[in-house]
């Protein structure tokens, strides 16, 4: 008897689980949310063991999220027959990843470089963590972590309400209007989640919602303001001024020349190397063109590390684009930066599996 009371409370138990859940899920996909993915160290660490495939039939992209949003996967691939490995990140110096893949002697191919400048020429540590972490996590993965990655694609790929980045009740609770607590760093505010949905390919897509949504847009505008004002001061004229600037530039001639070296390694292999500067706009644009004068910066790494580079200003087809938020590209406009980006790539010489079989 007690045994059929204990069959009967586990059915039941399934029951009222598989009610709740199913329930949670047919909301959430009332609202209008689709699939989409952790982009956490384990589908970062997926897409890191792919470089290795011929450098004529793939391309690595690394960099911060501009990458990830403006380059349009499926774009790519159809206009080249490449396969875009995307190891971009999140408000994230691509550094890590660069030094990662040149000290890898097995890596040998394509590599496209992202360069947001407030993000690429800084070692702060909130800056590199996050890379740092993934780069230690794909050399030190186990099988049962390769395998628990599988399953967890599998169910992500159905249900909705697995997004643990926006439903989990960590993610819930960070929603909650918590005051603000001495001693305590907190954003004023979450990024909405329609600002960018991850694919399977980690590519973040803004929804229709957040594109029509001009208090979403807002709110992501704010955190620019409010990262930019985290910023330590110009000193005024004198001293404190002249220490500060000589402390900036010995920072950025320290990476520098952490570039160069990395990207000789990955050219004396054989690899390819290009520097891209990703669109931005409005009040962001202007403030990265005054903080970070052209010649001083892009200029100079592209002369330094003797690259060839692709500065977004440079062509009539894509200097004028309007970001939402002034930093990253709408869809549609990612899939016209992606097209032309392709077709400057092959007037660069940059080879692709679709050139060569129209030289057959």
């Amino acid at each position: 008897m007690e045994n059929k009371n204990l069959v009967k409370a586990g059915i039941l138990t399934l029951i009222l689980v598989v009610v709740f859940f199913g329930g949670w899920e047919f909301y959430l996909r009332s609202k209008g949310i689709n699939i989409a993915y952790d982009d956490g160290k384990e589908l970062w660490a997926d897409k890191r063991a792919m470089v290795y495939e011929p450098a004529d039939k793939a391309t690595v992209l690394i960099g911060s999220s501009r990458n990830k949003y403006d380059v349009d996967i499926e774009t790519w691939k159809l206009l080249t027959g490449d396969h875009p490995i995307q190891l971009a990140m999140v408000g994230t110096s691509p550094l890590p990843v660069l030094d990662d893949l040149a000290n890898d002697k097995n890596f040998k191919g394509k590599l496209l470089i992202d360069v947001t400048e407030i993000l690429f020429f800084s070692t702060s540590p909130p800056n590199i963590k996050d890379a740092k972490e993934r780069v230690e996590y794909y050399h030190q993965r186990t099988p049962a972590q390769k395998a628990s990655f599988i399953v967890n694609h599998a169910l992500e790929s159905q249900f909705v309400f697995l997004d643990k980045d926006y439903f989990s009740l960590n993610a819930l609770l960070d929603e909650l209007p918590v005051p603000k607590r001495k001693g305590v760093f907190a954003l004023p505010w979450n990024c909405p989640m329609d600002f960018g949905r991850v694919t399977f390919d980690r590519q973040n897509l803004m929804t229709n919602k957040f594109l029509t949504d001009t208090f979403l847009q807002s709110r992501v505008k704010g955190l620019w303001v409010f990262y930019r004002d985290m910023a330590p001061p110009i000193p005024p004229p004198g001293p404190k001024l002249v220490s500060f600037l000589a402390s900036a530039k010995a920072e950025q001639d320290s990476i520098i020349a952490v570039v160069k070296a990395d990207v000789d390694k990955i050219k004396a292999r054989g690899g390819q190397i290009i520097f891209v500067r990703t669109p931005s706009s409005g009040p962001f644009l202007m403030g990265e063109k005054m903080g970070y004068p052209r010649e001083k910066y892009w200029d100079r790494i592209l002369a330094i590390t003797n690259c060839p580079g692709i500065h977004f200003e440079d062509y009539p087809a894509t200097a004028h684009f309007v970001c939402p938020e002034f930093s990253h590209l709408k869809p549609a406009d990612a899939i016209v930066w992606t097209k032309n980006l392709v077709e400057i790539l092959k007037e660069k010489g940059w080879s692709f599996p679709i050139n060569q079989l129209a030289s057959k």
